[in-house]
């Protein structure tokens, strides 16, 4: 039976094996969700895991007919068995897999959205796999041109115009096509997803000082400046460049729905110290709903007890939320 209205359908993929996102999974168990959820994952080890934090160990198998709210498992065997903190990467296939069969089930219409734990993207280019994080990985087996990785939380947005790249790459991959291409998409998605009907989006520059006119870089008089202005031809409500130390202040902020960042660690930094734990990961431009957790795989917690299940609930509520607007719209 499809999720109805009330009732979307949310598959969340474990992660690593290694790290605190079984942790996270198997307390999902306890909890009252806002959604139906299938943890995608072996269930061996979601099982072993519960036993040592302490928590019941029942774990239904997944039934696409099971009430809102309810947790069941879709079991995706492991290929060796998982210590908790230890890497393996003959594992790494298996975590991938359990990406590629959410992400398929959502683009098929068999689960309204996706929501992912953690995964160590080191030990999967260990096992020969080239891997630069969830949002890349998404957009080539769903075949999205263009990509946004965007953060919520502490009352703020932000996107980023580059995503994992080594910082000296990231110039040059800040192109005026890209800034633009970009723009549409946080443009469309905040105006579809997050119901948001003309979007204000402060960006930000690239160099310290946003250039200082050119004398600490030209990427904004040549780059950002021309692409921001064809934009707002088009009616987009676009600030900026604004330099990146100042434009975090909570008066901007109030006069803003989202602040495009030119680089991972310009935007991010602000809004993790603003909502740790609690911030949620959207993935924009694809042609399904993806929402993650804000941190990473904490392999010196996993299987202690320690690990935090909030930013987890809070994407699956995002997910959601999303899922449901989207039925919404599409049965208008």
């Amino acid at each position: 039976m499809p999720a109805t209205l009330r009732e979307p359908l949310v598959a969340v993929t474990a992660g690593e094996p290694a790290g605190i996102g079984p942790d996270l999974c198997v307390m999902l168990a306890q909890r009252r969700l806002p959604a139906r959820v299938v943890v995608i994952a072996d269930a061996t080890l979601l099982r072993d895991r519960a036993s040592g934090l302490g928590l019941p160990g029942t774990l239904p198998q997944y039934n696409p007919a099971a009430r809102a709210g309810d947790f069941s498992v879709l079991h995706v065997p492991l290929a060796q068995a998982a210590k908790a903190g230890v890497l393996n990467s003959a594992n790494s296939p298996y975590v991938l897999r359990t990406l590629e069969i959410a992400a398929d089930g959502c683009r098929d219409g068999g689960f309204d959205a996706m929501a992912t734990a953690p995964v160590h993207k080191g030990v999967i280019n260990d096992a020969g796999i080239t891997f630069t994080g969830h949002t890349e990985f998404l957009a080539e087996r769903l075949h999205a041109p263009q990509v946004v990785m965007m953060l919520a939380g502490g009352g703020m947005r932000v996107a980023l115009a580059t995503t994992h790249l080594a910082l000296h790459e990231v110039a040059a991959a800040i192109t005026r096509d890209s800034i633009e291409k970009t723009l549409r998409v946080l443009q469309h998605d905040l105006i579809m997803r997050f119901a948001i009907a003309r979007p204000r989006i402060v960006v930000a520059g690239l160099n310290p000082h946003a250039g200082e006119s050119g004398h600490l870089g030209r990427e904004e008089i040549d780059i950002i400046v021309p692409a921001l202005e064809h934009l707002r031809k088009e009616g987009f409500d676009l600030t900026g460049p604004l330099p990146a130390d100042t434009l975090f202040q909570p008066e901007r902020l109030a006069q803003c729905d989202c602040v495009l960042a030119m680089y991972h660690d310009q935007g991010l930094p602000v809004l993790k110290y603003a909502s740790f734990g609690a911030g949620i990961n959207i993935t924009l431009g694809l042609p399904i709903i993806r929402t993650s957790v804000d941190h990473g795989t904490a392999l010196e917690l996993a299987g202690s007890g320690k690990a935090k299940v909030e930013s987890l609930i809070a994407a699956i509520e995002l997910a959601a939320e999303l899922a449901l607007r989207s039925k919404k719209t599409a049965a208008a």
